[in-house]
């Protein structure tokens, strides 16, 4: 009986963890996916939306998502001004590979050492009334701190998944990401789209980080442990796939979560790359890759 219930949590923990890091692995879905822009520096921005919402919860007391919501629109202004820097310097000169990704490991460092800086390498968390409550099914226990980043994360993936495929300019983006000389024929700026794709890329990292520091307290160095798992979670639903990278995180939480559950938690990021590889073996485009 203990062994059922402990896989039964086991199982819900990593789905729930799974509904957050397709919530964080989302903009990179779109940043790397669809415009083949690597910008390793996502998960540092996610714990700089983090940051955010502590300050806004330790003081003024407002909750942490909603900062997230409210930040937003200044992490996509930061992302126009971040992708028109990387195109200026390195895209449109054609360097735009091993120059660009060192581009954003500078972004990532430059961010990680000002959060060191204003707020120390102290973990910090927030508190809102609902973060401690549970509901019980059962043998199965649901918190609180893992069910609403899961239910915000799997909102956030379908409302991209909306954006992208209904409106015009979501619309736009996708067809950068195919061919952008049509896009120009068309009359386009493909640099301009994609500025704005760079641009919700980096807005649902704000959300994104609300959600982390829900789930667990964060210090700025936190960034660097997700840098693998985002991509690994893009790649693995198949470039670009929005869907695909909500089905992925599920199969890595859970792999995640199981693993540590029984055989401790050093072992949960290699059972996950594990699961890539096989994946690569079997389908090199990824899951849902075409």
């Amino acid at each position: 009986m203990l062994t059922i219930e402990l896989l039964l949590n086991a199982v819900i923990a990593g789905i729930l963890l799974g509904g957050f890091l397709a919530a964080a692995s989302l903009g990179v879905t779109i940043s790397f996916g669809l415009l083949d822009v690597v910008n390793i520096a996502h998960p540092i921005f996610i714990v700089a939306g983090s940051y955010a919402a502590y300050i806004a919860n330790s003081r003024l007391g407002l909750d942490p998502l909603l900062m997230g919501l409210l930040v937003s629109p200044l992490f996509y202004a930061a992302g126009l001004l971040l992708y028109r820097a990387y195109f200026t310097f390195f895209e449109r000169t054609g360097g735009q590979s091993l120059r660009g990704l060192l581009f954003f490991f500078g972004v990532l460092f430059l961010v990680e050492v000002g959060l060191i800086i204003t707020f120390g390498v102290d973990y910090r968390l927030v508190e809102a009334p609902y973060l401690g409550e549970s509901i019980h099914l059962g043998l199965a226990g649901i918190p609180f701190r893992l069910l609403v980043p899961c239910v915000v994360g799997v909102v956030m993936v379908l409302a991209v998944q909306q954006f992208l495929s209904r409106t015009y300019y979501g619309k736009a983006i996708k067809a950068v990401s195919q061919d952008s000389m049509a896009v120009r024929l068309m009359g386009g700026d493909p640099t301009r789209i994609k500025g704005m794709a760079f641009g919700v890329s980096l807005a649902t990292a704000a959300i994104a980080g609300a959600l982390l520091i829900m789930i667990s307290p964060v210090e700025p160095s936190l960034a660097r442990e997700y840098i693998g798992r985002v991509f690994a979670i893009s790649v693995l639903g198949g470039m670009g796939s929005i869907g695909g990278t909500l089905v992925a995180a599920i199969l890595i939480g859970v792999a995640e979560s199981m693993t540590s559950t029984f055989y401790g938690p050093s072992w949960a990021p290699a059972v996950s790359f594990g699961i890539l590889l096989l994946v690569f073996a079997v389908r090199p485009s990824g899951l849902f890759g075409r």
